[in-house]
């Protein structure tokens, strides 16, 4: 198993557009993978915690999936999110997204697993598939810690060359997995709603994996870094920080993010479906006050200017 071809720079995880009767809005899955494109990012990430996979049924979630697949239409790879409760349903999901067009998958781990069930896991995951898996390391949300030496044995062993990596320090744990790894092949992407997006590359992260609905932020401090403009990388980050952190608040997060892409024309609600906490007027004032404090607008369409 290979990671994903030409894997780095600025995946957007997506999120699932719902119309205002709480259904799949596959016209505006069209838009906004149109819109994304735009910003110039290099993949699409799907049905992941954003994309509210867990209040998908099976045939909507392969609707989203083969929407997504169809209109990127290999503009730019579309990895799909895996979530299972064992390791037979976690297989099932991964071909069933490489059957409908899956560039790869990224898999969260098994609820409490050992060091050595992940291993097991994801080798088995890797070897039922013909498209690269991505470990989903994001220990606050799936209540797993997958340790460095369970991805470095990976990389070695398993044929399982990426990592989305979100447990804080960030800074400390990429660099042990490239200790650990040392000739093995591991790309590591970061996550996190792009708050340590800098340190992350700094630390030697290929890019970043996350759904901040203003991807043409992360695209220029990426592109100013893989240039060797650090200064520059640095300048557009401490610039862009306040939106970055308000927009990346716990359990308000989607609302958050489905509220500026239809402020900006992405998608045509901001509908969620429960669970999930939703925006108040004040928010939403505070919210478009921050975009307008760092030079930003939320009526302008397409991709804007970062300066």
């Amino acid at each position: 198993m290979t990671p994903p071809t030409d894997a780095h720079g600025v995946y957007t995880i997506c999120p699932t557009p719902f119309d205002d009767a709480l259904q799949v809005d596959t016209d505006s899955i069209r838009s906004l993978v149109d819109f994304l494109l735009e910003t110039g990012v290099k993949g699409l990430a799907v049905l992941g915690f954003l994309g509210e996979l867990h209040k998908l049924s099976n045939a909507e979630r392969r609707l989203v999936l083969r929407t997504f697949v169809q209109q990127a239409d290999g503009r730019v790879p579309v990895w799909v999110g895996v979530r299972g409760l064992g390791i037979a349903s976690a297989i099932e999901q991964a071909r069933e997204a490489q059957d409908l067009g899956a560039a790869a998958v990224f898999a969260a781990p098994l609820d409490n697993a050992t060091d050595a069930l992940l291993f097991d896991y994801y080798k088995a995951v890797a070897d039922a598939v013909d498209i690269p898996v991505v470990i989903h390391d994001f220990p606050d949300s799936f209540g797993t810690e997958i340790r460095p030496e369970v991805v470095a044995r990976l990389a070695r062993e398993g044929g399982v060359h990426a990592v989305k990596m979100e447990e804080p320090p960030v800074g400390q744990k990429i660099t042990r997995i490239r200790e650990l790894c040392g000739d093995a092949r591991m790309e590591i992407f970061g996550g996190l709603g792009g708050v340590y997006f800098l340190e992350e590359l700094q630390r030697g992260a290929v890019g970043t994996m996350t759904g901040f609905a203003f991807p043409e932020i992360l695209v220029a401090i990426y592109e100013r870094h893989a240039a060797g403009d650090e200064a520059g990388a640095a300048a557009i980050f401490d610039r862009y920080c306040p939106l970055i952190r308000y927009e990346f608040q716990p359990k308000i997060g989607l609302a958050l993010r489905k509220y500026v892409y239809q402020r900006r024309g992405a998608i045509r609600s901001h509908a969620l479906r429960s669970p999930g906490m939703r925006i108040d007027p004040v928010t939403a004032a505070e919210l478009e006050a921050t975009v307008r404090r760092v030079g930003l607008a939320l009526d302008a369409s397409g991709a804007q200017r970062v300066a």
